[in-house]
């Protein structure tokens, strides 16, 4: 029997037990109803979403999505040029901002959708990110994240993201060195997670800062719920989706 996955919890000395979880959605080209029972049957009290609808309508759709999820809409989307937060309303929003990134000439602009939130007395930043196609862009773009996350000016964030690399990447091993490669941590379920249709790298992640316990983290293979072919036809890349227990604040 596999595993279960950790439910989302308040704890008695006022930690909070979260779900995050990490998607890169394609501009939702793909089912959306497939899609939004993948997010329900995950449960997410943040949602850290890639490449979410950002030209013609963007905000419509993005609400959308909110709407057949039980979820929120916080920051992202056009103005971070493609990576979005929802949450659940468990979260109490104190700031949110995006931030595009230098454009690097002949490619697509980044950038990254931050936020800071609490859940009772756990006070949590959170950044939802998509780095470039080339190694240097990345790597550029992974320290620029590092040093956005330093400037939320909180003790314990989350970072979701398509990091277009595998963990023996330049980008992703200075990620998963500043912070805890959640997979790596507490691995929990699948563990590639692209293309959806067969997948054969592990390019999408949740990273967290140290403090924050990671419970389990993994592609929700085996989530009730969630089945293979919904995970096929939702988008091209497959979810993470981590369990984490976040301390609380003073």
């Amino acid at each position: 029997m596999p595993t279960p996955f950790p439910n989302s919890q308040t704890e008695s000395d006022g930690s909070a037990v979260i779900r995050a979880l990490s998607y890169n959605v394609r501009s939702l080209r793909d089912d959306p109803e497939a899609l939004a029972r993948i997010i329900d049957a995950c449960a997410p009290d943040v949602l850290l979403l890639q490449e979410a609808p950002r030209f013609f309508r963007w905000r419509k759709k993005l609400a959308r999505l909110a709407k057949a999820t039980n979820l929120v809409y916080l920051t992202g989307g056009a103005p971070a040029a493609g990576p979005a937060v929802l949450c659940s309303l468990r979260a109490t929003v104190e700031h949110t901002e995006d931030v595009l990134l230098p454009l690097t000439p002949g490619r697509h602009r980044r950038g990254l959708a931050t936020a800071v939130v609490r859940f009772g007395r756990a006070r949590l930043g959170l950044v939802s990110c998509h780095l470039g196609l080339e190694q240097a862009e990345r790597q550029a773009q992974s320290g620029l994240l590092l040093d956005r996350l330093g400037a939320l000016g909180v003790e314990h964030a989350v970072v979701g993201g398509d990091l277009n690399e595998g963990p023996a990447g330049p980008a992703f091993t200075l990620l998963a060195d500043a912070l805890q490669d959640g997979a790596a941590v507490a691995p929990w379920g699948g563990t590639d997670t692209f293309p959806a249709t067969g997948p054969a790298r592990r390019i999408d992640a949740v990273l967290a800062t140290e403090g924050i316990e990671v419970l389990a983290c993994g592609v929700p293979t085996d989530l009730p719920g969630v089945t293979g072919s919904d995970l096929r036809a939702a988008t091209d890349h497959l979810p993470v989706l981590a369990a984490l227990r976040i301390p609380a604040g003073e």
